[in-house]
């Protein structure tokens, strides 16, 4: 929740804005990101987001990509960096995040990312990379059904990597995915937070 009656999962955030920038810091990298009010991560890059970042395995060197819930876009603009061949498809339900990951894409000079809402993404596209920091709080039906539409379409070949804390059901997940024929397994745990390692459906 970003205020009241605002969370940072609306489509149109009614909070009012209020820009900022934050810092992104990994060992290959700094960039320095715009963000707003009514956005995930709007005081610092997440934890979580951050753990991801310096835990998952490098991504798919070209291809399609994926960051479900870009947000300012801290997951999209380090996977284009890291992958400057691929495609990185930055999808959010969140109009401002999708607006402040575009302005952050352009800002650091990043061509190679696609920012759109999730239903603006072609069926037939697979991806050979997916990260996220998924948006738990929509719940859990929800989440279920978000996972499953992305993962869907992960290639043959390809691995999602997903961040969740240990308190807001991270492990109860991972057993979930496996029960949806999703090898997953964990790639590592620090502050509270699992980082997940999902393949496609066997």
């Amino acid at each position: 929740m970003t205020a009241a009656g605002s969370h940072y999962f609306d489509e149109e955030p009614t909070t009012e804005s209020s820009p900022r920038e934050v810092q992104l810091s990994l060992p290959d990298m700094h960039l320095e990101l715009t963000t707003d009010r009514g956005v995930f991560g709007y005081d610092r890059v997440d934890s979580g987001t951050k753990l991801l970042l310096l835990h998952a395995p490098i991504p798919n060197a070209t291809g399609n990509l994926l960051d479900i819930g870009c947000g300012t876009g801290a997951i999209a603009l380090t996977m284009a960096r890291r992958s400057p061949a691929a495609t990185v498809w930055a999808i959010d339900v969140n109009e401002r995040a999708r607006d402040l990951c575009r302005d952050n894409a352009q800002r650091h000079g990043i061509a190679n990312i696609t920012v759109c809402a999730p239903d603006e993404v072609p069926a037939d596209i697979v991806f050979d990379t997916i990260w996220s920091n998924p948006a738990i709080r929509i719940g859990k039906p929800a989440l279920h059904a978000m996972l499953l539409r992305w993962l869907g379409q992960l290639s043959p070949d390809g691995s999602a990597v997903l961040v969740v804390h240990k308190h807001l059901g991270s492990d109860s997940l991972q057993t979930w995915l496996g029960t949806q024929r999703h090898h997953t397994t964990r790639l590592a745990s620090a502050a509270g937070y699992r980082i997940l390692d999902v393949g496609p459906a066997k």
